[in-house]
């Protein structure tokens, strides 16, 4: 309130906002996969039973589909994903046990999304994966042969590329936390869940660098830190010490660890390095075990921040925070980078998959002139 210095300031019950908390949702993308019992809370299956109801009729199903999914280390987002897929699927057979359906229910239900539903093809993907992980995995019944059902072909699109003139404006438009977190995800070419997890420790000012840990695929990399956000970022990381200091006085400032880590290390969770670069506003209350933590800032602030952002910037693109890591990855290969090393730095399994920034460099597009240009005169 001080250092803004607006007439408003003195309006709001500043004492309410940092003294309240909120509580966390049971199926949590950094929490819920640490708990033996996990529920999915989403939308209702095609029936008019919920997928909880579901999952209560046929607990033994969805109990070892859940331990499938986590001796696999599959990400959280991926088990409440399939966990979904299957209870939708037995809602559209009206409740059908899984175990007494095969193949035939399977493409019933594809068929229906497809035609009319009429989801996308990532979608579809994502439902026949779901299904076939359950019969595969789960069930020990491989689906096999379905007839003449076809998987969807997914689209190649090309990503949302932005100028350096473009991301310079863009970045303009944004102030404070959002203007550091942006300008990590376009100097680093981090995923957006990667900059929000960042913790103290995974930042390397001697360096010049961050530790992005447990990455897609449960990789962990290196990435470069901007010269650019180095004082913003130490700024305001004093600023969080000073908030987790204040924390600690209060009896709290506890932040979550995962895995056994909070088992081995007792203490590490109320240390300095273990906290959040970016923490959230207000204490959180974990769903389960109860405890009061000051969990990392919901991702969605700073996407709302940037289509924002993007608007008044005049940007007539599909600007979103993904935008700025693809932008990362075509502004190092137009400066002349190693396309492995550009591999290296996003994360890919696969360099094929980094080679699609490269439709900026080599696209007819762009290399060819067009006729019109040549044309002497319009009139």
């Amino acid at each position: 309130m001080d250092l803004a210095k607006v007439e408003w300031a003195t309006e709001v019950d500043w004492a309410f906002w940092r003294d309240s908390a909120k509580t966390l949702e049971a199926s949590h993308a950094t929490v819920a996969r640490d708990y033996g019992d996990s529920s999915w809370r989403g939308r209702k299956g095609e029936s008019n039973a919920s997928c909880q109801e579901i999952r209560q009729r046929y607990p033994e199903v969805f109990r070892r589909l859940v331990a499938e999914i986590r001796k696999r280390g599959y990400s959280i987002r991926t088990e409440q994903a399939y966990e979904g897929w299957v209870c939708r699927w037995v809602g559209f057979h009206d409740l059908g046990d899984p175990e007494q359906m095969g193949p035939a229910e399977v493409v019933n239900f594809l068929e229906y999304l497809a035609l009319e539903r009429k989801v996308a093809v990532s979608t579809q993907n994502q439902a026949l994966n779901a299904l076939v992980f359950l019969f595969d995995q789960v069930l020990e019944k491989p689906l096999g042969d379905m007839g003449a059902f076809a998987r969807a072909k997914r689209p190649r699109k090309l990503p949302v590329v932005l100028t350096r003139e473009e991301v310079g404006r863009l970045l303009d438009r944004l102030d404070g936390v959002h203007r550091i977190m942006a300008g990590l995800l376009y100097g680093s070419g981090m995923r957006l869940m990667e900059c929000i997890r960042l913790r103290v420790l995974d930042v390397d000012f001697g360096y010049r660098q961050m530790t992005v840990r447990n990455g897609k695929g449960g990789k962990d990399r290196i990435v470069p830190l901007p010269e650019r956000f180095i004082a913003p970022l130490e700024a305001h990381l004093e600023t969080v010490k000073a908030l987790h200091e204040a924390d600690l006085e209060k009896g709290f400032g506890e932040v979550y660890l995962p895995g056994a880590l909070g088992r081995k290390y007792p203490n590490a969770a109320r240390e300095w390095k273990w906290q959040y670069v970016f923490p959230g506003a207000r204490l959180s209350v974990d769903p389960r075990s109860g405890a009061m933590r000051r969990h990392h800032a919901h991702e969605s602030g700073l996407q709302k921040a940037v289509k924002k952002a993007s608007v008044e910037a005049g940007i007539t693109k599909k600007v979103g925070c993904h935008s700025l890591r693809h932008s990362f990855a075509t502004h190092l290969l137009e400066a002349g980078y190693d396309i492995r090393t550009v591999q290296a730095l996003l994360g890919h399994a696969d360099v094929s998959t980094t080679m699609i920034y490269t439709h900026v460099l080599n696209s007819p597009g762009v290399t060819v002139r067009s006729p019109a240009d040549s044309l002497m005169s319009l009139g």
